[in-house]
């Protein structure tokens, strides 16, 4: 895409959202496939980048968030936001670049490529080498999109947008929205991402198959972001080779989020497939750790002993363990979070397992119909835990990504097998 300017101010950005909504309803009613209305919102969502583009990478790969019959219009157009956003100009990109790191490009750098190879919601990533020879990749923010990204946080219906994957929690106001908030904030703190991309490097170190570029902290700051240049295949690429590799993709795939999670104590939040980069020996690069949720500790237990009874087939413990992950008590609500907490661990009870994209939609459904009983008294609805609010993000985007891999992994064995290297298998 071409070099465009990024409009940061909150009306401004709220119009052309406004009009979106208006021209792509009037698409999706006159056209049997949307392909005008998935145009024309890939154009806006680019230019916008920032939460609103967010918003579109989403739509493109999470199965159920557009309806059926636009699907296949709409994850063509929005594929390219993740990727390849509109671009920010050379001259301003390299005056963040000098400015950042306190000196000229050209002593930073012993070359340096003024177009990008990828641009996306927050910044766009340069090709460079080191004086030493090393490939790196500068990931470097868009030149005004602090402002963009304050001007999406106080502009509610993209908020709203952001969190309809968040499940019923995104009924309740302040504390949500905050949460939330925060975790977009720090994706505009790149030192804070590159302490989530060691960390993850450390709890992977052993791990043949999950690797993860080194940072360049010499060539870092707060809006710069350089690490090992690395290459690989898309998930597009990855999702037409044979059975066997996709089989093992998919299996570290499994080990990269549980690991982190159960075992590493953080959840990274953004699973869209332009961060997986597929290697031909079953092992892929993990990229982009902006948006990473730690899990608290006591969370952390409630959230293995669940694992645990899944693992072990135990129908009966499940109930009481799901509950204690979730927080609720009696009633119609808590029987919905449960029961659809099952279908969540399906991979592991019934492994193996084929996760299908019809399968995923049909999470994303069953966490909207829960809605419901947030506007019943009796219902014992109650608010996901703090912490917990991204959960689902993580969920569907990363059961979307297996999806496309189309094939079945004994999951339960995968899972066993890295909690068993932790020492983590015992209840």
């Amino acid at each position: 895409m071409s070099h465009r300017n990024l409009p940061s101010g909150r009306l401004g950005r709220m119009a052309r959202l406004a009009a979106l909504g208006a021209r792509t309803g009037a698409s999706m009613v006159l056209s049997k496939k949307g392909d005008g209305a998935a145009q024309q919102a890939a154009e806006v969502l680019g230019s916008l980048r920032g939460l609103a583009a967010k918003v579109g990478q989403m739509a493109s790969y999470v199965d159920g968030m557009v309806p059926e019959a636009h699907r296949d219009a709409y994850e063509s157009a929005l594929s390219k936001l993740r990727a390849a956003a509109p671009r920010s100009a050379p001259e301003a990109i390299r005056a963040l670049v000098e400015r950042e790191l306190d000196a000229p490009i050209d002593r930073l750098f012993a070359e340096w490529d003024d177009e990008p190879f990828a641009s996306a919601s927050i910044g766009q990533v340069h090709r460079a080498r080191l004086e030493d020879g090393r490939l790196v990749a500068v990931k470097v923010q868009h030149p005004g999109i602090e402002r963009a990204v304050e001007s999406d946080l106080q502009n509610v219906s993209v908020l709203e947008r952001m969190m309809a994957l968040a499940g019923p929690s995104t009924l309740e106001t302040k504390r949500v929205f905050d949460e939330v908030a925060e975790r977009f904030r720090e994706e505009l703190d790149y030192r804070l991402e590159a302490e989530h991309q060691r960390h993850f490097a450390r709890v992977h170190a052993e791990d043949d198959r999950i690797r993860i570029p080194e940072v360049i902290a010499a060539r870092s700051s707060r809006c710069v972001l350089t690490s090992e240049l690395v290459e690989g295949l898309t998930l597009e690429q990855a999702a037409v080779r044979s059975e066997g590799e996709r089989r093992a993709w998919a299996e570290t795939l499994w080990r990269f989020v549980f690991k982190g999670n159960l075992v590493g104590g953080r959840f990274n939040a953004d699973p869209h497939p332009g961060n997986y980069l597929f290697r031909d020996d079953g092992s892929i690069w993990f990229l982009d750790f902006g948006c990473v949720q730690p899990i608290e500790p006591a969370r952390r237990k409630a959230a293995l002993e669940l694992h645990l009874v899944a693992l072990a087939g135990d129908s009966g413990a499940f109930p009481a363990a799901a509950s204690a992950v979730i927080g609720s008590r009696p009633g119609a609500y808590e029987d919905a979070a449960v029961a659809y907490t099952r279908r969540c661990f399906a991979p592991l009870f019934e492994a193996p397992y084929h996760i299908t994209r019809s399968y995923v939609a049909s999470l994303v459904d069953d966490a909207r119909d829960m809605k419901r009983h947030f506007f019943s008294k009796t219902s014992g609805f109650v608010q996901m835990p703090p912490g917990m609010v991204l959960i689902n993000r993580l969920q569907f985007g990363f059961y979307s990504v297996l999806a496309r891999l189309d094939v079945s992994v004994d999951y339960a064995r995968v899972e066993l097998e890295l909690l068993g290297e932790a020492g983590l298998m015992a209840r």
